[in-house]
């Protein structure tokens, strides 16, 4: 008989692809995973790892046995969520990861939505929208919220995919800008030679700004980047250039700016949660999704605002 922990162990192998990775993920130490392994050998009767003094690596008959167990595990979740859903209260832990600007903006009004769900509790954690993907799909989260700025996140056989809301790239400014008047029109010809400042080359944000910019001849080389959107307003903030963001990286309020809407078709992202399909009826994923949507509903307003404040 195969043991599920010892399963879940060899999938954590495949994704972190050594015996130390695994093993420091865990809280074991390296030995005891290794132990583990060897111990899930005997019960599957096949070697499962190839093993050399300084590594090891999984063997065809272990990427096998990997395949079935993420459907093994798959299957008792479903089972799991499916008894589960009986219960009256949502209790246990719920795991969220978001991309930095949605942990900033979901978190208050996750946080007001669950606290009277007094069994359950949240862990709310960071990380790019690839990897919370892959994250949901391993099981390592619960729930992911990602952003998709090219209409590639889609529903899969094990992935449910939630629409939230749209978030436009919007502008801003330092308060003594010419910009800062609403009543002075958004030319792009016209920003093309003021300093921006923008995340580094090869990030979501950065290639929708490049692109908003390539119809009227691209900008200038930025001559700043700077990792984290909150730290790009900032320095707006304080009058050191200008920059164009996402909406909703202005849920966590930011004073000294002031900021307008681009001109023509609105270039932005959507927003969405990803939860595994087996898990979406265990009663504390289903009122953290239903949670989840609720603080959309609200942010989704609060961005309306913006961009009729930026008019």
């Amino acid at each position: 008989m195969l043991d599920l922990r010892r399963l879940a162990l060899i999938c954590e192998f495949a994704r972190r692809g050594s015996i130390a990775a695994t093993a420091a993920v865990l809280g074991y130490s390296p030995s005891a995973v290794s132990q583990q392994l060897a111990a899930l050998e005997r019960e599957a009767g096949a070697v499962l790892l190839d093993r050399t003094a300084r590594s090891a690596e999984l063997t065809d008959a272990g990427r096998r046995l990997v395949a079935h167990a993420e459907r093994i595990l798959s299957m008792v979740e479903a089972a799991e969520s499916d008894l589960s859903a009986q219960a009256a209260t949502p209790s246990g832990r719920v795991t969220v990861t978001a991309f930095p600007t949605a942990a900033v903006a979901f978190a208050p009004a996750l946080a007001r939505s669950l606290r009277r769900h007094t069994a359950l509790t949240l862990r709310m954690g960071q990380g790019r929208s690839g990897r919370g993907m892959r994250e949901v799909q391993s099981g390592e989260v619960d729930i992911a919220l990602v952003d998709d700025w090219y209409g590639r996140v889609r529903e899969s056989d094990t992935l449910r995919v939630f629409p939230l809301l749209h978030d436009p790239l919007v502008l801003v400014v330092p308060r003594k800008h010419r910009l800062a008047s609403l009543d002075e029109p958004v030319d792009l010809r016209e920003l093309r030679d003021e300093p921006w400042m923008a995340t580094p080359d090869g990030e979501p944000s950065r290639l929708a700004v490049d692109s908003l910019l390539a119809d009227v001849g691209g900008a200038q080389p930025v001559p700043w980047e700077f990792e984290g959107l909150g730290t790009i307003l900032g320095l707006v903030a304080k009058g050191i250039g200008i920059a164009a963001v996402p909406a909703l990286a202005l849920a966590s309020g930011v004073r000294g700016i002031v900021v307008r809407e681009f001109p023509g078709a609105p270039v932005g992202r959507d927003v969405h949660a990803v939860a595994r399909a087996s898990g979406v009826h265990r009663p504390a994923v289903s009122v953290t999704l239903r949670a989840v949507h609720v603080a959309a509903r609200l942010l989704a307003a609060d961005l309306a605002a913006v961009e009729l404040a930026a008019r």
